[in-house]
């Protein structure tokens, strides 16, 4: 039995992964620490004016969210012993100390802010953090929206990697990419890739005393950094008018040829299908 606690968010993908974990075979969730919604996308496009195309794909997203995950949040037991907090808490002292004398085997990072010492040092290689997106190849803010702007679906997944001082930038554990079907949205898209990322999150804490160390992938030829402010209009159009222009199906019909161009991490010891 792995005893885990999880660092998070308050949204509902965050909500779907703790109680997921907290009925996963094999894992016991100790305490989650689910932050706030004061710092997010949807709270900074709320401060700016003339913004109805970012307002109605953030409102996309919730509804897809929704639709995605709100049938099993609500009826499921939460055996993953939420305490909500504001953004940026986590490091404060008296839940530092909390999470200290819970005594965890691993902490799970997901969509939560920087974590810092104490925690870094007492949890050396005992940090999970989970990144949507497939590092290095997309960086910052936002990493599997900007591959569907720039046309590159092959880029979408997640990332499991230890936490280090930085900003994902940790050595890479395991990742998975995102399954797309015909008739896809960039939302459908994403949530679908939740899904398979929670099953694989179970799968790396059960397995986690048996993974092997990975060898780094290669520096990417492009550097593709994205902060919040790039969040813009033009690019909401952009990713819809490539919807609308054949992207799924254009990346289906040509999917092997450009997965094999863009190598990911494959963790032998994780050697799982992700779904149920």
């Amino acid at each position: 039995m792995k005893r885990i606690v999880i660092l998070t968010g308050s949204e509902q993908r965050h909500t779907f992964l703790r109680k997921f974990l907290g009925l996963a075979e094999g894992i016991e969730v100790l305490r989650s620490f689910c932050e706030g919604w004061e710092r997010s996308l949807e709270a900074l496009v709320a401060t700016e004016g003339d913004t109805p195309l970012r307002t109605r794909h953030l409102m996309n997203r919730a509804q897809s969210e929704q639709d995605f995950f709100g049938s099993f949040c609500d009826v499921v037991p939460d055996n993953s012993r939420p305490l909500f907090l504001p953004k940026g808490d986590i490091n404060l002292p008296v839940h530092t100390q909390s999470i200290l004398e819970a005594r965890p085997d691993l902490l799970v990072l997901y969509g939560c802010s920087i974590i810092r010492d104490p925690l870094l040092s007492a949890f050396p290689g005992r940090l999970v953090n989970i990144h949507l997106g497939l590092s290095p190849y997309y960086r910052g803010s936002g990493t599997n929206y900007w591959p569907l702007v720039n046309g590159e679906p092959e880029y979408v997944g997640a990332t499991f990697m230890y936490t280090d001082a930085g900003i994902d930038t940790g050595e890479i554990i395991h990742q998975i990419r995102a399954r797309v079907v015909w008739g896809d949205t960039p939302s459908q898209i994403g949530n679908r890739l939740i899904i398979d990322m929670a099953y694989t999150c179970a799968h790396v804490v059960r397995r986690f005393s048996v993974v092997e160390k990975m060898p780094p992938l290669p520096a990417p030829a492009q550097l593709r950094v994205y902060r919040k402010k790039d969040f813009t209009e033009e690019s909401v159009a952009k990713v819809y008018a490539n919807f609308a222009g054949g992207l799924v199906e254009r990346y289906l019909a040509e999917e092997a040829g450009r997965c094999s161009r863009v190598p990911i991490v494959r963790n032998p010891a994780l050697s799982l299908q992700a779904g149920p």
